[in-house]
């Protein structure tokens, strides 16, 4: 199979920066970066960027999620900052964490507006490079957020490393950022693909099947699981597709095909509310929005709706028949 074109508008998938790791603990070099004329700064309040609006067409705007080391400062007392890297052009890049508390102050101020990342992505209203950048400072900064505390004795723990490590000063344990892995796939059986949908999905909303990997277990093995558990459909072949970075909070989003060795459908309801076997031809329709029942398909920022394209289109060597797991 052809490597899947990340310049689509996958969201957060594009993300062009060089970060530096080797310089994360050189303090004189983050110090002079912290105060370039070059430098910018993306601000969230808690996991909320902060937009400020450039112009007002009626059809969302333009917005900029840039703001320099004066500008940044100037919206409140920073309770974090990460180093993110250099862009092409060497101009560094920090993400600061603002207090959820300065959310009513900065939304008031004329040319600000707070918009949830989902939100950003689904509108569009940054590239999606800085799309990407976006994601990736969300997703550090919830990480900070939700490991302030020692896992091993319990102590406070303290920033290090620009950003990317915690510290425990009374075990002298080290902490990383976590990444979740989630499979993310369609069974197929022939012309027909299986999608199912949860109760918190737009009506008529039907998506690819998903869910986290476990301990000791490969990505075909998660593929072939998670369908049987959520759908009672046993898998034989899984391909791999692409992958997508989803920093809500901090999941990597592995999309596969499997080819389906039987067709009865058996939903599990606490995982979902219903499942079934969609034509070709229902899903081109869903993707356009056509579908005569008011079936839809996720929208194209999320792998899913990529997932979907690709059997719609009736791509090639999706599920090669050997060498596949």
């Amino acid at each position: 199979m052809p490597p899947f074109d990340r310049s689509s508008a996958v969201g957060f998938c594009l993300n062009p920066l060089n970060r530096l790791s080797e310089r994360r603990e050189d303090d004189a070099f983050l110090d002079a970066m912290r105060h370039a004329p070059s430098t910018r700064y993306m601000v969230m309040v808690g996991d909320v960027p902060v937009l400020r609006q450039v112009s007002d067409d009626g059809d969302g705007g333009t917005h900029e999620a840039l703001f320099s080391h004066d500008e940044a400062a100037a919206l409140g007392e920073p309770v974090r900052d990460i180093f993110l890297g250099q862009d092409r052009n060497g101009a560094a890049l920090f993400a600061v964490g603002l207090d959820t508390a300065r959310a009513q102050t900065l939304s008031a101020r004329a040319g600000l507006v707070l918009v949830d990342l989902r939100s950003i992505a689904m509108r569009g209203l940054v590239t999606p490079e800085l799309l990407g950048e976006l994601g990736g400072a969300k997703a550090m900064l919830d990480w900070h957020q939700r490991h302030r505390f020692c896992a091993n004795c319990g102590a406070p723990s303290r920033v290090g490393a620009a950003g990317w490590r915690r510290e425990c000063d009374a075990c002298n344990t080290q902490h990383f950022p976590r990444v979740d892995p989630v499979v993310i796939m369609m069974a197929i059986d022939g012309d027909r693909c299986l999608l199912g949908r949860q109760p918190r999905f737009p009506p008529g909303m039907y998506s690819a099947l998903a869910g986290f990997l476990e301990p000791g277990e490969t990505i075909e093995d998660a593929v072939r699981r998670e369908i049987k558990e959520e759908a009672g459909i046993a898998c034989s072949h899984v391909s791999y597709f692409a992958s997508q970075p989803w920093p809500f909070p901090s999941s990597l989003m592995i999309g596969c095909f499997a080819r389906a060795q039987d067709t009865e459908v058996v939903v599990d309801r606490t995982e979902l509310e219903d499942a079934r076997w969609f034509t070709r031809a229902e899903v081109v329709r869903m993707l356009a929005g056509t579908h005569p029942d008011g079936f839809s398909a996720p929208k194209p920022f999320a792998i899913a709706y990529h997932l979907l394209k690709a059997f719609a289109d009736d791509e090639p060597h999706l599920l090669p028949d050997a060498g596949q797991g």
